[in-house]
């Protein structure tokens, strides 16, 4: 079997003697859609912030294609392919939608201060390309109609979709998503269903930590399932959805 894209091994996070997360271990294949549930309070944000190198971990390790990223903060994370978006927006209210996508490549300049304050050609190509990149990204997410809009005056639903193309602009081989579909509607939380199942198909792993369980067992291929920190059980969403365990503690009867 291939390297996972994520491997995390033995991982703990305690917060004044509270373990948020206990020794947790588990791996993330290229390619797939794996989702991490659980009640309130169990530590999925708490993981997704140790992976994304917002936490460090009290214990244990977590390796990125094969080799270590604790200690890397975010900044370091993204040129290795991983990006994320969070449950609160990150929008540029005052920027269009073109623009706030374009904040996204940021990684794919080369250009010199000199050559930027002087507007040399190569500049002013280098803007173009990524203008017209941001713009077929955000066809890819269903966001073509609002390309000059300014990202205050777009409905929420659309403003989620725009997020994740800000982060494909980065180029990303993993993008974590977390509570994508918090606040949309029935018709929006179908468009993200569709988006992600897009994204994957595009070959980024998908990882997301979402309370919408109809959207999680339709789209992953495999599940996490967290209960006070510890793994409760992990496996494909049929084998989840008839755990006895994850029914008594999440889904219910």
């Amino acid at each position: 079997m291939s390297t996972p894209i994520i491997q995390v091994e033995g991982l703990s996070k305690v917060f004044g003697g509270v373990h948020a997360i206990e020794n947790l271990s588990f791996s993330i294949q290229q390619g797939h859609i794996h989702s991490v549930i659980g009640p309130n309070g169990a530590g999925k944000t708490t993981l997704f912030n140790l992976i994304t190198g917002i936490y460090t971990p009290t214990h244990g390790d977590i390796k990125l294609k094969g080799e270590s990223i604790v200690g890397l903060d975010p900044s370091q994370l993204a040129p290795r392919g991983m990006c994320r978006t969070f449950q609160n927006l990150q929008i540029c209210m005052n920027m269009t939608a073109l623009e706030n996508v374009m904040i996204g490549q940021h990684l794919q300049f080369k250009s010199s201060l000199l050559a930027t304050l002087f507007r040399l050609p190569c500049v002013v190509q280098a803007d173009q390309q990524a203008r017209e990149k941001a713009a077929e990204l955000m066809d890819f997410v269903g966001c073509a109609k609002y390309l000059n809009t300014e990202a205050s005056a777009m409905p929420y639903g659309a403003l989620k979709r725009l997020e994740i193309a800000r982060a494909l602009a980065a180029k990303p081989d993993i993008l974590l998503l977390d509570e994508p579909a918090a606040g949309l509607n029935g018709a929006e939380t179908a468009e993200l269903d569709t988006l992600i199942q897009k994204v994957a198909q595009s070959g980024v792993t998908v990882v997301l930590v979402e309370h919408d369980m109809k959207l999680v067992m339709n789209i992953s291929d495999y599940l996490l399932v967290l209960d006070y920190g510890k793994k409760l059980a992990e496996g494909t969403p049929e084998e989840i959805r008839h755990n006895p365990d994850v029914i008594a503690a999440y889904l219910g009867g």
